[in-house]
């Protein structure tokens, strides 16, 4: 079945886009880092959220007493979905960085139907 997911979740993405000068290029502030707006949210109807895991060292103390640790999940977002490696999303109440490049899956050669667009998403600590 092609996406958007009929009990798929809505996750939310948080952009803030750049501040622009008069020049027309982005502000910076003093340490030289860009002012970015105010936030803007996006919500994404349909996706697939499934919890990613972190797997400690084979042997090691981290694996002690434990199998795994949840640090994010992957979504599978719907078809011609922007996602940017600046954004952040909302996954269920939690605020989270997309980690790398969002991939699309772009088109199925067999069938023809369009495939989402994944990307990873880390928790926000500290």
């Amino acid at each position: 079945m092609p996406a958007p997911y009929p009990y798929g979740e809505t996750v939310t993405v948080v952009r803030r886009e750049p501040v622009l000068g008069p020049d027309g290029r982005p502000m910076r502030d003093d340490r030289g880092q860009p002012v970015l707006g105010s936030p803007q949210e996006i919500p994404m109807h349909g996706c697939v959220v499934t919890p990613r895991q972190e797997l400690p060292q084979v042997g090691g103390a981290e694996q002690q007493a434990r199998d795994m640790v949840i640090v994010g999940w992957t979504v599978y977002a719907p078809p011609g979905s922007e996602v940017r490696t600046t954004d952040q999303v909302r996954i269920r109440g939690v605020v989270c960085e997309v980690t790398g490049e969002p991939g699309d899956w772009r088109q199925n050669v067999f069938t023809g139907t369009r495939g989402p667009v994944q990307f990873a998403a880390d928790r926000v600590t500290g």
